[in-house]
């Protein structure tokens, strides 16, 4: 009898290692040295480990980390959370506009909220005051690269948030060969260098906006060509002042007689009554964090979760400590991890693919992962639209891309049924972004074919 189990544990053996060598063939076919890669594979239902390469060896995670930081603030807040912006009256007279921080906020529900002040009587407030108590004054994550602070991915965030935190610098064409036609809309006090020039034979804008730093960190060029009408985004340089901008704007549209200044000032615990609200729900916001990787949206909930966890405001500090009690309830050790931002964007983050796929294999455990993965995207969805379409609905994952570095973890139905959490990270110099991703999805093909 000994002798039969002992075949059976070597054929089991036998072939877990062809499985592996599958894998490991896969990997020098590309020619990529192994000790670039991290990978870690666990079976969900028993979470038993199936493969894996330099599972212990911290990596850059890039965007995957919004997988970890967004289930621990889903946990905080709750599935039927609302991001919710304030309009106060007080007794004598004053208005108070109370932040949330929401990612979502637009113009237009600031318009809103002084729309309906003004259909309740409320036109001459004595004084104006907004409370953005919510976060603390950080506008930029830890580890984030000075040299990126106009690229559109990585806006600021801040208890100010606001159409995105984004400026849309308009470039209209004119004659061919002449200077186009730029500017701000809706209006906020940046110079504007106009170096482009129309061309319409070519068919396509080439667009560049950069900082003139020799002369004023305020002042941007706008260089190339434009064949049509283009809008290039950039974000806000101070979003407070863009907010106060807008509010402005909307208090005169609306016919609401203030003409004093906008001051900061906590909103009183007494004599006080709403007037309205404008809500966000968290489902939509996960949508944004999960496909579409919206680091704004992730920056700005984990700091809400951290806040609403502590009850006091939000700061990375109090969301690291919710993070680090979430981590506790489902008994996931993190010695070896480093986090210092929500949304991966920092490359001071440092995680191991062995503790991805043991939270994911334990958050599958509980009861908030059903909805938890119904707002993971699937291949054709988000950053996987173009991506991933050979597993069609068998794989739910988060991908994660910062500069030498591709990474991407979820879960994958294997070609047998059985489900598997999975991290691959990467980080080569020498490889290029389409061949870190290629890898990755021949990777995953052969845990699902031989898995």
């Amino acid at each position: 009898m000994r002798k039969i189990i002992l075949f059976l544990i070597c054929i089991v053996l036998s072939i877990s290692a062809v499985k592996a060598n599958d894998i490991e063939k896969t990997i020098k076919n590309f020619g990529i040295n192994p000790s670039a890669l991290s990978v870690s594979v666990r079976e969900v239902e028993t979470g038993q480990e199936v493969y894996s390469l330099n599972k212990k060896v911290p990596m850059t995670p890039a965007s995957t980390l919004k997988l970890v930081t967004l289930a621990a603030s889903l946990d905080s807040l709750g599935k039927d959370y609302n991001f919710s912006t304030k309009l106060y009256k007080s007794t004598n007279n004053d208005l108070y506009l109370v932040l949330s921080g929401d990612p979502f906020l637009k113009t237009s529900d600031i318009e809103e909220l002084l729309a309906i002040a003004h259909e309740k009587n409320i036109l001459t407030p004595k004084n104006f005051y907004i409370d953005d108590s919510v976060f603390d004054g950080n506008e930029w994550g830890e580890g984030w690269q000075w040299d990126d602070d106009l690229n559109p991915l990585m806006p600021k965030f801040s208890s100010y948030n606001l159409d995105k935190n984004l400026l849309n610098i308009e470039v209209v064409p004119n004659t061919k060969g002449a200077p186009a036609s730029v500017s701000i809309k809706p209006f906020y006090p940046l110079t504007l260098m106009n170096m482009a020039t129309s061309n319409y034979t070519e068919g396509a804008s080439n667009l560049k906006i950069s900082h003139n730093t020799d002369l004023s960190p305020n002042i941007l060029n706008v260089s190339g060509t434009v064949a049509k009408t283009s809008v290039v985004n950039v974000p806000v340089p101070s979003p407070k002042r863009y907010f106060k901008l807008r509010l402005e704007d909307s208090i005169k549209a609306k016919k609401i007689e203030y003409y004093g200044p906008i001051k900061n000032a906590v909103l009183p615990d007494k004599n006080v009554y709403l007037v309205h609200e404008i809500n966000h729900n968290i489902a939509s916001i996960m949508d944004d964090i999960l496909k579409n990787s919206n680091n704004m949206s992730a920056e700005s909930l984990y700091k809400k979760a951290g806040a609403e966890w502590t009850k006091t405001q939000g700061t990375i500090d109090n969301s690291n400590a919710m993070l680090q009690n979430y981590l506790s309830k489902l008994a996931i050790q993190c010695d070896d991890i480093k986090i210092v931002d929500g949304s991966g964007v920092s490359k001071n983050n440092l995680m191991t693919s062995d503790f991805m796929t043991n939270f994911l294999v334990n958050l599958a455990k509980h009861d908030e992962d059903e909805f938890y993965r119904s707002h993971m995207p699937v291949p054709g969805e988000g950053t996987l639209k173009n991506r991933m379409l050979y597993f069609r609905k068998n794989l739910k994952a988060k991908t994660g891309t910062l500069s030498d570095t591709s990474a991407i973890a979820g879960y994958i139905t294997s070609r047998k049924g059985k489900v598997y959490a999975f991290d691959i990270m990467i980080k080569d110099a020498k490889t290029s972004s389409s061949d870190k991703k290629n890898i990755e999805e021949q990777i995953l093909r052969q845990i699902y074919v031989n898995y």
